[in-house]
């Protein structure tokens, strides 16, 4: 188990934390934005969002580990098929998770840069599920996952 939880450890800061966090972080610096001193509503709202994303992405990579036996990273995928908690309502709520701490931060932030970052994200989760996410799921979970992607919507 420790070596379960040591990996996923290591892939969150290799997956989600170069997205949502150190490629931001490069935005930000490059357009020389600051740190608000005194925060508005939307720093407020976009801290909301932010800390939500964070919650459900965390919740996500425990539930893989813990229901999955396997890690978020494609080079450690999960055993089992995790069709509880938040994936009863999403079949990606990680990746929702991730889009939601982008969007706060472009909230947070109210710069152009992180809009057209996170949007140009999505696009990229979108053509990842599509075109290698989900192949790989059908391969290795077949008719269960089949069955699950009849209830349940890719994203919300």
């Amino acid at each position: 188990m420790a070596s379960l939880f040591f990996r996923n450890f290591i892939f969150t800061i290799l997956h989600p934390g170069i997205v949502a966090g150190l490629i931001p972080y490069w935005i930000l610096r490059r357009a020389e934005v600051a740190f608000p001193g005194a925060w508005g509503l939307l720093q407020f709202s976009g801290a909301a969002v932010f800390i939500a994303g964070l919650a459900l992405m965390l919740k996500c990579i425990a539930q893989f580990a813990i229901e999955g036996r396997g890690t978020l990273s494609p080079a450690d995928p999960t055993k089992q098929l995790v069709i509880k908690g938040m994936y009863r309502y999403s079949r990606n709520p990680m990746y929702v998770g991730v889009m939601l701490i982008l969007t706060g931060e472009a909230i947070f932030f109210q710069l152009a840069d992180l809009w057209a970052y996170a949007f140009c994200i999505f696009l990229l989760f979108n053509v990842f599920i599509f075109f290698v996410e989900e192949p790989r799921l059908h391969r290795d979970f077949g008719q269960d996952y089949r069955d699950y992607c009849a209830k349940v919507r890719r994203w919300i």
